[in-house]
């Protein structure tokens, strides 16, 4: 039984592994937060973070899936990105109440929008 459902599973791509090892690493040191900003401390809850983050829940749409890895990897990608780099493309975006944003909130309103 256990093989049949093996097979059946989609095999994840490599941004996905990367995403969810991340987050576990994140997990094992401690860093992790749930939305609400409590610590996660559960393996399971950990894990479903991990999977809906890269894009891998079976518990979503494919589409949804795909949206979810493209709005981590953009994040990832502007985790790097100076305050005032991520000011300037808010202002080339339009974004109103962008002087008062940290950086955290300028990266947020840029995934957003």
């Amino acid at each position: 039984m256990t093989r049949l459902r093996e097979a059946a599973m989609a095999k994840e791509s490599k941004a996905q592994r990367e995403t969810v090892a991340r987050v576990m690493e994140e997990w094992k040191a401690g860093r992790l937060e749930t939305s609400r900003g409590t610590p996660v401390e559960s393996q399971r809850q950990a894990v479903a973070i991990a999977l809906h983050e890269a894009g891998a829940s079976r518990d979503e749409t494919p589409a949804r899936n795909r949206a979810n890895l493209r709005r981590t990897k953009a994040v990832e990608a502007k985790a790097g990105e100076t305050r005032d780099a991520l000011y300037a493309e808010a202002t080339r975006r339009g974004i109103a109440g962008r002087s008062r944003m940290t950086k955290a909130e300028l990266a947020r309103a840029l995934v957003k929008g």
